[in-house]
C-alpha cells in the first residue's frame, strides 16, 4: 500500500472523523458526479496518485466518459463538455485549493455562491477542503494507486 505509516491504521479515530465529513457530503444534496469531479480536480492539482485513481475510477463506474475524465485538467477550455455548474464548483476548487496564490478572489466566491447558494457553497468547500486534507494524507504517506 505504501512506503511509509497506513495513516488510517496509525490513527483510527483521526481517519474516522475525516470519515465522518465524506458521509455526510454524499447526504449533503450536491450530486454524487459533482463531488467526484471535484475530488478528482483537487487531486490532479496536488499530486495524489491514488486519489487521482480512485476517483478516476468512481466516475467511470457513475457513467462518465473518458473524454470529459481526460479534459479535466483543461475543464475551462473544453467547451460545452462540462455543464454550468460543474464548471463554477471546478472553478472553486481550483481557486480555494490554491488559496495561498489566489487568496479567493471575491469574483469567484460570488460566482460559487450565486450557482449553489449557502448551503451548496458550504458543503463544496467541506468537500474541497477534505480532499486538500486526503491528498496530503495520501501524498505524505506515499499511498499508491489499486494497481500499482
Amino acid at each position: 500500500m505504501s512506503d511509509r505509516i497506513d495513516y488510517s491504521l496509525a490513527s483510527p479515530e483521526g481517519y474516522k472523523a475525516f470519515g465522518g465529513v465524506y458521509v455526510t457530503l454524499q447526504k449533503c444534496g450536491l450530486s454524487e458526479e459533482l463531488i467526484d469531479l471535484v475530488y478528482l480536480r483537487v487531486s490532479q492539482i496536488n499530486g495524489c496518485a491514488f486519489c487521482i485513481d480512485m476517483h478516476s475510477r468512481d466516475l467511470q463506474k457513475l457513467g462518465v466518459s473518458a473524454e470529459k475524465l481526460l479534459l479535466v485538467p483543461v475543464w475551462s477550455e473544453s467547451g460545452k463538455l462540462f455543464n454550468q455548474r460543474e464548471r463554477v464548483a471546478l472553478a472553486w476548487a481550483e481557486s480555494v485549493t490554491r488559496v495561498a496564490e489566489t487568496g479567493v478572489p471575491e469574483a469567484d466566491y460570488q460566482a460559487a455562491l450565486a450557482e449553489f447558494g449557502e448551503k451548496g457553497i458550504a458543503d463544496l468547500t467541506y468537500a474541497i477542503g477534505l480532499m486538500n486534507a486526503f491528498n496530503r494524507f495520501g501524498v505524505s504517506f506515499r499511498r499508491r494507486p489499486a494497481n500499482a
